[in-house]
């Protein structure tokens, strides 16, 4: 455990130059590459990477199932460690593959009807939002979309105005893929709940890096991803599902591990939300999800959220002073997530001259948000997405590579 998490809020970053450099040291690529690319993949720390080696190496010397029993201890772990992280039970969580999966489980498991509404925001990433064409297009469900305000969230006033007798579910991103703006997902709680609608949270990109307490998010079902912000393996995500939601929902496909087969002709569910996963997992990338979750929640993930929102800021004060480039976010409701454009240069010539210099972003494409980008008018933009164990010194390397390729040109 880290010295800081004695510190109070509002003095942390007094005594963060000595914690940030031994996260860096637990992050040993960091000395050789600058990675701004911790929306798509974050690099994790050597504790998690030690875990998911040990495990597999288990399987090699023991064999799959062996290995297993014998570290039901480090797998149970994942489920304490995701239930102190979203403040719920174990019995809530559920292992998935990956975010995508995660929240295709939980929407396709809500019994919707002909006629039945959902509503989205138009942050709201391509994924999910086939999904919701697809039931459409089966169930002839209406699909509404809330415009954001001036602000650059969701318009909550909009939100209250379209929710009917109908509506069945409102399916938020909590921080979009391609701008980092952080949506008020507590409110839209609040409406949510006093309308009795179902309400899914998308917490791909906050997970890890925005605290999310489920009991003051007053979300039914929340999907995440590990390999993102909380640092954990490829290959992993996972599930909130309330207790109290649960008897309404049924799997869309399930296997031995899921229900219990009764007699020839009956099955029952499992009355926890592993009722969501299925027999065969990655043992491995689960034990390690798990210690990535309680990585985060040892450091806190208060303090996270307030060093990842500052080198934020200080990238997007950077990068407004040159001309050539335009920031897609607003100095308020800031996540780790910086969007720009270089007004002479396409976003995947200059992702690759970054890249080339040692410096790691990505490329959000407009295909994958069309509400979002389409009503914002912007096409592919460039990301840099920040983390804890990042620098102001790297932040000054990537905003002097941007310069230097103007220069050169």
């Amino acid at each position: 455990m880290f010295r800081f998490l004695k510190i109070p809020t509002g003095q942390w970053f007094m005594d963060l130059a000595s914690e940030i450099n031994r996260l860096r040291d637990d992050t040993p690529t960091c000395h050789d590459l600058t990675h701004f690319n911790n929306a798509g993949f974050s690099l994790s720390p050597s504790k998690v990477v030690e875990s998911v080696i040990e495990h597999l190496l288990l399987e090699q010397e023991a064999g799959g199932y062996e290995a297993a029993e014998l570290a039901a201890s480090k797998i149970d772990n994942f489920y304490l460690a995701l239930s102190r992280m979203l403040n719920c039970q174990p019995a809530e969580i559920a292992f998935i593959e990956n975010a995508t999966r995660a929240w295709d489980m939980a929407f396709y498991a809500i019994p919707f009807q002909k006629g039945d509404q959902v509503i989205t925001g138009q942050a709201e990433y391509a994924s999910n939002y086939l999904a919701m064409l697809h039931v459409q297009k089966r169930l002839e469900i209406d699909i509404i979309v809330i415009p954001n305000d001036e602000s650059g969230t969701i318009c909550l006033e909009r939100l209250q105005q379209n929710i009917s007798e109908k509506c069945r579910l409102i399916a938020l991103t909590h921080i979009a893929s391609q701008v980092g703006t952080v949506q008020p997902a507590e409110e839209v709680g609040k409406i949510a709940r006093q309308h009795g609608i179902i309400y899914l949270l998308d917490a791909c990109q906050s997970a890890g890096q925005v605290p999310l307490d489920v009991q003051k998010l007053r979300c039914d079902l929340l999907t995440g991803t590990g390999r993102k912000y909380l640092r954990g393996p490829r290959g992993t995500g996972f599930m909130y599902a309330s207790a109290e939601i649960l008897e309404r929902l049924e799997p869309p496909f399930i296997d031995i591990h899921s229900a219990h087969w009764i007699d020839e002709n009956q099955y029952r569910f499992r009355d926890d939300a592993k009722r969501f996963e299925n027999w065969e997992c990655n043992v491995a990338g689960k034990i390690g999800l798990g210690v990535a979750a309680g990585y985060a929640c040892e450091l806190g993930l208060e303090n996270i959220n307030m060093r990842i929102r500052q080198l934020a800021r200080q990238l997007i004060v950077k990068l407004t002073e040159i001309p050539e480039v335009s920031v897609h976010e607003r100095l308020d409701n800031l996540s780790g997530i910086v969007t720009f454009s270089k007004a002479d240069e396409d976003a995947p010539s200059l992702q690759r001259r970054l890249r080339a210099a040692a410096i790691n972003t990505s490329v959000s494409k407009k295909g994958n948000a069309l509400l979002d980008t389409t009503r914002r008018g912007v096409s592919d933009v460039n990301r840099a997405s920040l983390h804890y164990y990042n620098t102001e010194a790297e932040i000054d390397c990537l905003v002097a590579e941007i310069v230097r390729g103007q220069a050169a040109k």
